[in-house]
């Protein structure tokens, strides 16, 4: 007596459909996470269209927390000091982060000169992945708004601060709390709008 006919697949099939599936499943994630990132970005235009939001201005985790800390040697031929903790405590800070390479930082520089002249405000700069002649040349050419100079030629400070790109600007009050942060260069809006007011209000605070 023959038995029913066996309708189950072979091995080798069903070994050949979890392959098939297996490499669907695989080539599906390059979409996923171009979606994922299609979706962040769409959120920052809506936010910036629709409720008129800078998208320069990205939240770091390090605001309202203490700034890390700084011990950078100096830009040597700047005759400055070099960046460290004493050069900002106790003091209204504005810690620039800039490089003689980035176009954007030679843009805001005339801002942060016109900063420099508020004596409230202590500007000091963290020289991000530069050479030396470089930087000295940037500065003898524009200027020199800062009080101290650290250089960074790894990256490495720029990474303890959460640095996105440069030019980047991190005020800090003078207990060493992280009070806002400018991604980008400064311009007239975010002057305005962001550090003017978080300067006031730092200061409505010290002298109280």
């Amino acid at each position: 007596m023959t038995g029913a006919p066996n309708t189950e697949p072979a091995p080798s099939a069903i070994a050949q459909e979890k392959r098939g599936v297996s490499r669907y499943a695989f080539a599906l994630i390059p979409l996923v996470v171009f979606a994922g990132i299609a979706a962040i970005a769409a959120k920052m235009l809506y936010d910036q269209d629709v409720h008129g939001k800078n998208i320069a201005e990205i939240p770091s985790a390090l605001l309202n927390t203490k700034a890390p800390s700084l011990n950078l040697p100096p830009l040597e031929g700047s005759n400055l000091p070099a960046l460290t903790d004493a050069a900002v405590k106790g003091k209204l800070t504005l810690v620039n982060v800039f490089a003689s390479w980035c176009i954007p930082c030679r843009e805001e520089h005339p801002i942060l000169k016109e900063l420099a002249k508020d004596s409230r405000l202590n500007i000091v700069a963290i020289n991000y992945k530069d050479k030396n002649d470089n930087a000295l040349g940037f500065l003898g050419e524009l200027g020199n708004p800062y009080k101290a100079i650290g250089v960074d030629p790894k990256g490495q400070a720029a990474i303890d601060w959460g640095v996105y790109g440069i030019p980047e600007s991190y005020l800090v009050a003078p207990d060493g709390t992280i009070l806002y942060k400018r991604v980008g260069p400064f311009d007239d809006i975010s002057l305005k709008e962001g550090l003017y007011p978080a300067m006031e209000k730092a200061l409505g605070k010290a002298g109280s």
